[in-house]
């Protein structure tokens, strides 16, 4: 692995949330995710399931996590299970964990090969009543692929019928929402180096610079400073394309008085940034790209300090489509008339500002956490307000990434230019 691994003391706190949450004399069991194929014989880049993740900090295909935090025997209470390695393996595919490797990682003193799960896992199931199992239950999935989760799920039930059935999800999804210092360090650094990838942008872009050429200046800074790469897939759009709020050909040329849209972010260690920045490609914005910018920029800074404890994301929404409706009357793109005739379910400033202003972000870009129960400290947010304007080929988002505290916020990306000023004096410099 490329990052720094975060210490061990982590997730032995995580299992310990999970294990307080969990019924009496029960067993949760989570799985990694697969190695999924391309064609012929290709496959992807391995990409761990987060919830082991978090609950382990392991970070290797075929790996099962069992915790049982009541059973009689200590040794079992966790246990890990990884794939074995052999010469083979290492010849063709590189080192995996050894167990005092895993040991290391995850705190979990029980390691075991997977050869041994069926043994021990009947073992632990005769001395349980309930098991939680595990699978994405986020609000925005779309689960078209079988996961190694699905398949446990559908063996489990069929060995152990009688047994109590729960979802692990929803606790997953409450520990995962308020982030340990250990993992905002994480995140903070994913900032920096996306920080990283926007100057050495800045410095880059000019009239005819291709689209691609800019994404490969990012990708670039981003595995020099040990990321894999992009947290998604980056949105690098310039004139019109910025009005596409998910475009991701970045194939076109940047022309002389274009905007040019970047939605970007560097993953590190499996976490994850979420920055969007808009520059003139020219390096000066005209008069009405900047009032626009500025509009953009003004409801960004008060949505920031909207987002407190005790606040619901839903009502927050709503709070800043009203901030977003004066901006876009002093515009001139909108009308008290349109605001009037509007349709309640869908506001007149959603023809210029159609998404949502915030989203968790963590080990997923869209991140688990509440989206109707109350924002609590350590949730970390992305607040990303945009104005589109296609008749006029202008698409305007801005967006960082805080971390909500008791009072107030703590911005991690308050070191990555924004003020229109000097974003014009660095690409000017």
């Amino acid at each position: 692995m490329k990052y720094t691994p975060l210490p061990s003391a982590l997730y032995v706190k995580n299992r310990a949330k999970l294990a307080a949450k969990m019924a009496k004399n029960s067993v949760a069991v989570l799985n990694s995710n697969d190695i999924m194929p391309t064609n012929a014989d290709g496959t992807m880049r391995f990409r761990q399931n987060n919830d082991l993740f978090y609950l382990s900090g392991i970070d290797q295909e075929e790996s099962i996590l069992l915790i049982a935090p009541d059973c009689p025997n200590p040794s079992m209470r966790e246990v890990l299970f990884l794939r074995e390695t052999n010469e083979h393996i290492a010849i063709w595919e590189g080192h995996k964990y050894t167990k005092e490797e895993a040991q290391e990682a995850s705190g979990i003193e029980n390691i075991q090969w997977l050869a041994n799960f069926d043994q021990v896992f009947n073992t632990v199931m005769a001395l349980s009543e309930q098991i939680y199992l595990n699978t994405n239950e986020h609000l925005r999935a779309g689960v078209v692929v079988e996961t190694r989760d699905a398949r446990f799920i559908k063996t489990c039930k069929e060995r152990f019928p009688l047994h109590e059935y729960e979802r692990l999800a929803p606790i997953m999804h409450e520990l995962r929402g308020a982030k340990e210092p250990a993992e905002i360090d994480q995140l903070q650094i994913a900032c920096d180096i996306t920080e990283k990838g926007f100057r050495r942008i800045l410095n880059f872009v000019k009239p005819g610079v291709t689209e691609f050429e800019i994404e490969a200046e990012y990708l670039h800074e981003f595995v020099r400073n040990r990321s894999k790469g992009f947290a998604y897939e980056p949105i690098i759009a310039s004139g019109a394309s910025a009005c596409v709020l998910h475009y991701i050909e970045n194939n076109k040329a940047c022309q002389d008085g274009d905007l040019l849209l970047m939605d970007v972010g560097a993953e590190y260690g499996n976490y994850n940034a979420d920055m969007t920045r808009t520059i003139p490609v020219s390096g000066r914005f005209t008069e009405r790209q900047k009032a626009v910018y500025n509009a953009v920029l003004r409801v960004q800074k008060q949505a920031m300090n909207m987002l407190r404890p005790g606040v619901t994301i839903q009502d927050y929404h709503k709070e800043v489509g009203l901030i977003m409706q004066s901006e876009l009357i002093g515009l001139g793109l909108i009308d008290m008339t349109d605001v009037k005739n509007q349709d309640p379910n869908w506001p007149a400033y959603k023809k210029y500002f159609m998404h949502g202003t915030s989203h968790h972000l963590g080990l997923d870009v869209h991140d688990v956490g509440t989206m109707h129960g109350p924002i609590t400290p350590r949730m970390v947010f992305t607040v990303e307000p945009g104005i589109y304007i296609r008749e006029e080929g202008i698409g305007i988002r801005l967006e960082n990434n805080i971390v909500i505290q008791k009072d107030g916020y703590f911005d991690l990306m308050r070191n990555i230019p924004i003020e229109a000023d000097e974003i014009e004096e660095i690409m000017n410099s």
